[in-house]
């Protein structure tokens, strides 16, 4: 009956979680993808080597639609810097996800939780705040958000690319 579901779990922990575990939540719950692919510490993980968008693999391997956020922000400045709305420093963190109801719904919980929430577009574009690029990591402003979003480069090239 959850009403929203968190997933933060290294990238090759995903596989092993139970297969129904996101059957009982609340009818059109997000679940949220917290999370980031290293290679050091999740081992080398062949589809998204070849290109594939990290959260499509997690979708692929839980079986349900996921929203990715939380995954640009350390875990220590999540806890310790969310500010009221309006206030100097607040910092923006990236939503993207296909579904907008879904999606609106983590980005008032990211509001709530006192940042700023930018819609950065579909799953297909969460590429922009993997690790590597210049979001990530970088507890920008809305503004310097959406512009760092916009100047990423694909690290990986597209699934299916020769390289």
């Amino acid at each position: 009956g959850a009403e929203l579901v968190i997933v933060s779990v290294p990238q090759k922990s995903v596989p092993l979680l139970a297969h129904d575990l996101f059957a009982s939540r609340a009818p059109g719950a997000p679940i949220v993808d917290t999370g980031n692919y290293y290679p050091d510490r999740d081992g080398r993980i062949e589809a998204i080597e070849g290109g594939m968008i990290e959260c499509r693999w997690v979708e692929r391997q839980i079986g349900w639609p996921v929203v990715k956020a939380f995954n640009t922000i350390y875990f220590a400045h999540l806890r310790d810097l969310g500010r009221p709305k309006g206030l100097e420093g607040r910092i923006a963190l990236p939503v993207s996800g296909d579904d907008p109801a879904t999606k609106r719904l983590v980005m008032e919980v990211v509001e709530a939780l006192g940042f700023d929430a930018v819609d950065a577009g579909g799953l297909d574009e969460s590429w922009r705040e993997e690790p590597g690029t210049p979001s990530y990591g970088a507890d920008l402003d809305a503004e310097r958000l959406r512009r760092a979003l916009a100047e990423a480069v694909r690290l990986r090239p597209p699934k299916g690319t020769v390289r």
